[in-house]
C-alpha cells in the first residue's frame, strides 16, 4: 500500500523558487574583478536565471545537454547554476587551474556545445579552441566591454546573450533523478573522471548539510563562499543559500588573506568553508595587521587534516573550526566534527581530541572501515582500514565510463584510510596511495603532519614515503619554515619524539621554500614523492 502524500519531485529550480518567494530581498553580494561589488536579491537573481534558461533554449540547448563554464565565484556563475540545471540541462563546471591538456580533455569529454568563460580565462581557452571541436559557441561572462580583443569564434557577452531570453520562462518539471551538474575530479592518476550529480542527490545533500548538526544555517546566516564554484558542486553553497534564504557572499578570484578578511568584516560573514591553505593565508594576514575576523564564528575546514595550532589560533579569534571530510564523489560533505551530547560532556582535553577528527557521520551517509583481510574494523578509534561509503548523494559510477565502481553490496571505495571511534567520529589517517608502510606496518602521515605544525616556526608540513633499503619505506618530513624563526631539524624531531611511536619518527626533516599544490589547493604529494623518493639513499 502506498502513502497518500503528494509526489513532488525534488528539483534545483524549486530552491530558487522558494528563495524568490520568501526571501526576495536577501542579498547576493558578488565582488567583481575590478574590486567593485554587485548586489541584488534572490528575486532578481531568479528572474535572470529564468531569462538565462530561455536564452539557452533559444540557442538550441535541450534537456540533457551539457553547458560548460570556466569561471570563478560571482553572481553570473550563480545564475548559471540554477538556469542550466533548472531547464533540465547539465551544468559542466571546468577547473581553470588545471593544465591546458586536462582542460581540453574535460571540455571535450563532457561534450558541451556552449562554453561560458570569465574574461580573465579567455587567454587560457583561446589556444585550445581548435581542439574543442564540439564547442560551437562561447559566451564571455561580462558586459559588452568583456569582448574587447577576445579572439573567440562566435563569441557574445553574457548580458547580450541574456537579453535573448525572457523572465516569463516557466521551469519545467521532470524526474528528480535527472542529471543536474557534472564535476571532474582533479585526476591525480590517469585522466580526470566526471561525477554526474542528480537533482535528487543535490537537494538531499543540501538538506543534510544545512542542519544544526552540520553547517547549522538559517536565514540569519551570512555565507562566504570560498570554495570555487568549479570544485565539487561549489560545496553546495548556491543551494544552501537559496534553501535557507541566507545572505551569500561571492568573493570572485581574490581569495588572499587580506581580501577575505575585508569581506568577512564588511559583509558580516558568519560561516565559511575552505581548505587549510586558505586559512593559513588568512591567519598570516591577521598576525601581520592585528585585524579581526568578527563576526565569523564557524569555519568548516576540509581537503586535508587541520593542524591543532590552526584550530587553537582561530578559536582565539572567536571562530570555531569544524573539521570535515568529503570528496567530489560525495557531493561533497560526508562527515563534520560537530559535538553530540556525550562528546560535549567529556573533559575538555578529551572533547578537543574527538572534535579534532574529521567528524561524525551524517544522516544519509553510511560508512565502513575494512582491514587488509577484508574484515570490517572495530569502532575503537585505533584500528585503521580502507574507507568505503554509500548513500543517496554518493556516486555510483563516472560519466562516460563503463567500469564498475561499487562493490557487490553497493559500497564506494574512497581511497582513504581511516578509523571510526565509539562516538561515531571518523579520523582520516591517510590516502591509500599516500600511506607509508614501513616493515609491514602502517604509519599515518597525517598525524605526523599535524604534530609537526605545532612546532614553533613550522608553517606547513607534509610527510611522504621515501625509499629505504631495509624497511622499504620510511617517513620523510618536509616543512615550510618561518624565515625569521626557522626551527632546526633536531628541534622538530625532539618535538615529535615523545608524541608518536618510535618507529613513526621521520628519518629526516627537509625544509623547502614552498610545498607544491594541486589545482584544488591541496599539497601535491605526487610532486613531493617524485622529488624526494630517493632522499634517504642519497638520490
Amino acid at each position: 500500500m502506498l502513502g497518500l502524500m503528494q509526489d513532488v519531485p525534488l528539483l534545483i529550480s524549486g530552491l530558487l523558487d522558494y528563495a524568490e518567494r520568501y526571501h526576495p530581498d536577501a542579498e547576493i553580494v558578488s565582488r567583481e574583478d575590478d574590486g567593485s561589488e554587485h548586489r541584488y536579491g534572490y528575486a532578481e537573481a531568479a528572474r535572470r536565471a529564468r531569462r538565462l534558461a530561455a536564452a539557452l533554449s533559444a540557442a538550441g540547448v535541450r534537456p540533457g545537454d551539457r553547458v560548460a563554464t570556466l569561471a570563478m565565484n560571482h553572481h553570473r556563475h550563480f545564475e548559471l547554476y540554477f538556469g542550466v540545471s533548472g531547464m533540465g540541462a547539465v551544468l559542466h563546471t571546468v577547473n581553470p587551474r588545471l593544465f591546458a591538456a586536462q582542460i581540453e580533455y574535460i571540455v571535450d569529454h563532457g561534450g558541451a556545445r556552449i562554453l561560458f568563460v570569465d574574461p580573465a580565462f579567455v587567454p587560457l581557452i583561446t589556444p585550445l579552441v581548435p581542439a574543442l571541436r564540439k564547442v560551437t559557441r562561447y559566451v564571455v561572462l561580462g558586459g559588452r566591454d568583456a569582448l574587447a580583443g577576445d579572439g573567440l569564434p562566435q563569441a557574445v557577452d553574457y548580458e547580450t546573450f541574456l537579453a535573448e531570453g525572457t523572465e516569463a520562462y516557466a521551469w519545467p518539471s521532470f524526474d528528480e533523478r535527472t542529471a543536474s551538474t557534472l564535476c571532474y575530479t582533479s585526476g591525480t592518476t590517469g585522466n580526470p573522471k566526471g561525477v554526474l550529480y542528480s537533482h535528487r542527490s543535490t537537494v538531499l545533500h543540501a538538506l543534510s548539510a544545512c542542519q544544526p548538526g552540520s553547517f547549522g544555517l538559517s536565514a540569519e546566516s551570512v555565507l562566504l563562499a570560498i570554495p570555487p564554484m568549479f570544485h565539487a558542486n561549489a560545496w553546495s553553497f548556491p543551494y544552501l543559500a537559496a534553501m535557507t534564504g541566507a545572505k551569500l557572499v561571492l568573493p570572485g578570484a581574490r581569495i588572499d588573506g587580506e581580501s577575505l578578511q575585508d569581506l568577512i568584516s564588511r559583509e558580516r560573514a558568519t560561516f565559511t568553508v575552505g581548505v587549510p591553505t586558505i586559512f593559513t593565508m588568512l591567519l598570516e594576514h591577521l598576525r601581520r595587521t592585528g585585524k579581526s575576523i568578527a563576526p565569523l564564528t564557524r569555519a568548516g575546514i576540509g581537503g586535508s587534516a587541520v593542524p591543532r595550532a590552526m584550530i587553537d589560533e582561530l578559536a582565539r579569534h572567536g571562530c570555531t573550526v569544524l573539521q570535515l571530510w568529503g570528496m567530489t564523489e560525495t557531493s561533497p560533505l560526508g562527515t563534520i566534527a560537530t559535538p553530540t551530547p556525550p562528546v560535549a560532556a567529556l573533559p575538555e582535553a578529551e572533547r578537543a581530541d574527538v572534535l579534532a577528527q574529521q567528524g561524525r557521520v551524517r544522516w544519509g551517509l553510511d560508512v565502513r572501515i575494512v582491514g587488509e583481510d577484508g574484515v570490517p574494523a572495530p569502532h575503537d578509534g585505533k584500528t585503521q582500514g580502507a574507507l568505503w561509503v554509500r548513500g543517496p548523494w554518493v556516486a555510483k559510477g563516472y560519466f562516460g565510463a563503463d567500469a564498475d565502481v561499487l562493490d557487490d553490496a553497493g559500497w564506494f571505495p574512497t581511497g582513504d584510510v581511516a578509523t571510526l571511534d565509539g562516538h561515531g567520529y571518523l579520523r582520516i589517517t591517510d590516502r591509500t596511495k599516500d600511506v607509508i608502510k614501513s616493515g609491514g606496518e602502517w604509519i599515518s602521515s597525517l598525524e605526523i603532519e599535524n604534530l609537526a605544525c605545532d612546532v614553533p616556526g613550522v608553517r606547513q608540513a607534509a610527510v611522504i614515503a621515501a625509499y629505504h633499503p631495509k624497511w622499504e619505506e620510511r617517513p620523510l618530513l618536509i616543512i615550510v619554515a618561518d624565515p625569521e624563526h626557522p626551527p632546526t631539524r633536531q628541534e622538530v624531531l625532539d618535538h615529535l619524539q615523545p608524541r608518536i611511536a618510535k618507529w613513526w619518527l621521520p628519518d629526516d626533516v627537509v625544509a623547502v621554500d614552498a610545498l607544491p599544490m594541486t589545482a584544488t589547493g591541496k599539497v601535491s604529494k605526487i610532486a613531493l614523492r617524485d622529488r624526494f623518493r630517493n632522499h634517504l639513499i642519497g638520490g
